[in-house]
């Protein structure tokens, strides 16, 4: 019967599709962050200076007062004193040096640095311009990669949820519950598509210090898009569990409920992370993960990997005991055994790299892990349509049944009209 049976598990996709790596501010974001906020700091003591004028010497004796030159920032010293400050320091931009760089202060003001920043503060090796243009080749590439994938798994979605629905025989809870995951992998590469658009669609905007309404609501929606994936992921092994457990498969009462889970968590994080931003941290644009706030978003993100990882123990256990198990028929226990075959299958091919990625700091293996999340990560809608719906028998008896049918009809179309035209 339609919509009967064990298909294959979401929750054994969900060990395949862990949450987006959370990464730090960019690099080259951090250095401008860096110096804007030691910017904000001298200018915030120049303020004050001017609100509460004091003299940087003795009565009556001319100074320097407190002057940021873009790099660094100088305390108010009297005429004839000099100032020593040592290099920024900036991890993996400044190699670490006991020089200290050094200015006086005349009478006509502040002296130049002596010796200059480029001498003083010797840069980190970055590499020649050559490897420079070799990294920009390599992210479009990268870029051009991913956006082949998520449309490929655009396509598939939609046409999987357009079988689901166009087929009487395949509405059932079961089949609902895989529409509502094709909906989610739909908003989280439609959620890609957007951000690129808004936040480097331009270049000659400054991503770094961009904070604008539409790129604050684009981060907003991906953050939504990747939640409601995993929870409808969590729903997916819900309803195996369920399954295996009292072995029902079309209560519509319960759908209801999945609905809340799968889009009503995510929608309520995301509000309270929107408020949260709003209030006690709206700068930027939302898209640095250095805050304490980002927890908003990743403590819920980590509760639901957490309940799918004990999920897909006690479902992998529960296999195992049908498989096992004496009072079950040959034909389920190869069903079963093809369930089990498929996720030790599957989990290294797409789990593993995850696992290991997570134990080494975010600087080892970037290009590995850009790799694994941007390209491989931009089929999982894909390989999430084909397991779910183009290698289901189920619906390619239902296809194969309604071809036959309009075969059968278009046949008789083409008798009926040769025949009136013999008799006419």
């Amino acid at each position: 019967p339609a919509c009967s049976g064990l298909r294959m598990p979401g929750i054994l996709l969900s060990a395949l599709f862990p949450p987006p790596k959370v990464r730090a501010t960019h690099p080259d974001c951090s250095i401008v962050l860096y110096f804007q906020e030691q910017e904000a700091e001298c200018l915030e003591m120049i303020r004050s200076e001017r609100q509460m004028p004091v003299p940087p010497g003795t009565p009556g004796q001319r100074g320097c007062l407190t002057e940021w030159d873009g790099v660094s920032c100088w305390s108010a010293v009297p005429v004839g004193q000099s100032r020593a400050i040592a290099c920024p320091d900036i991890f993996h931009i400044f190699k670490k040096s006991k020089v200290l760089i050094q200015r006086n202060c005349t009478e006509s003001g502040w002296s130049f640095p002596t010796p200059p920043y480029y001498s003083a503060c010797e840069l980190e090796d970055i590499g020649s311009n050559n490897d420079t243009e070799a990294k920009a080749s390599y992210f479009v590439t990268m870029k051009v990669l991913y956006t082949c994938g998520y449309s490929t798994s655009l396509a598939a979605l939609f046409l999987a949820i357009g079988i689901f629905s166009c087929f009487r025989k395949l509405h059932c809870t079961r089949n609902s519950i895989h529409i509502h995951f094709f909906t989610s992998f739909i908003l989280r590469g439609a959620a890609v598509f957007i951000k690129d658009a808004v936040l480097f669609s331009d270049e000659s905007v400054d991503h770094c210090t961009m904070s604008t309404v539409n790129c604050k609501a684009a981060i907003a929606f991906f953050q939504y898009s990747v939640l409601a994936n995993f929870y409808w992921l969590l729903v997916e092994g819900m309803y195996l569990q369920t399954l295996l457990l009292l072995t029902f498969t079309s209560d519509k009462r319960y759908i209801w409920w999945y609905i809340l889970i799968g889009w009503g968590v995510p929608m309520l994080t995301v509000c309270t992370w929107v408020v949260t931003r709003l209030q006690y941290d709206n700068h930027g644009c939302w898209d640095d993960y250095t805050s304490l706030y980002w927890w908003v978003i990743k403590a819920p993100i980590l509760l639901a990997i957490f309940v799918n990882f004990l999920i897909f123990l006690n479902v992998t256990r529960m296999l195992a005991q049908k498989i096992w198990s004496p009072d079950i028929s040959k034909s389920y226990k190869q069903q079963y055994m093809r369930l089990t075959k498929s996720t030790l299958l599957l989990i290294p091919l797409f789990g593993v790299h995850y696992v290991v990625f997570a134990l080494f700091p975010e600087h080892i293996g970037v290009d590995a892990q850009l790799y694994f999340e941007l390209v491989l990560g931009s089929y999982q809608g894909f390989l999430v349509a084909l397991l779910y719906c183009f290698l289901n028998g189920e619906v390619q008896a239902e296809i194969k049944r309604n071809w036959g049918k309009w075969q059968s009809s278009m046949e008789s179309n083409v008798f009926n009209l040769v025949t009136q035209d013999f008799t006419a």
